[in-house]
């Protein structure tokens, strides 16, 4: 029986020793420990990258949006000048054709007198 009390023994030390390194594991470091100050360098550093990165994405957004918007525009003028030349030419045609039938009428008097 006393190989089984030291055996026990050994298992009680062993879950101890396990339950001190789990609880190391789990310990905050300290703040001024070097590795935990390279680490929170680590994370201000890709902290700073993405926010520089979301800002980059949203200068693009902005100038994409501007540069829409000057097309749209752009495209709005154009379609409004074209629909201005095609009434002028429509009024002008008309214009013509009244002239034409003007100038058939009168001839058609002309020959009548």
């Amino acid at each position: 029986m006393r190989d089984f009390k030291d055996n026990f023994g050994d298992r009680l030390r062993n879950s101890a020793q396990a339950k001190k390194a789990m609880l190391s594991k789990a310990a905050r470091p300290s703040p001024d420990d070097p590795a935990e100050i390279e680490r929170r360098a680590q994370r201000k550093a890709i902290v700073d990258a993405r926010e520089a990165r979301a800002a980059e994405k949203e200068r693009l957004a902005k100038e994409l949006a501007e540069k829409q918007a000057l097309e749209l525009a752009e495209r709005a003028e154009h379609l409004k000048r074209e629909q201005r030349e095609m009434a002028d030419r429509e009024v002008a045609r008309a214009a013509e054709q009244k002239a034409q039938r003007d100038a058939r009428y009168a001839a058609r008097k002309k020959r009548k007198a």
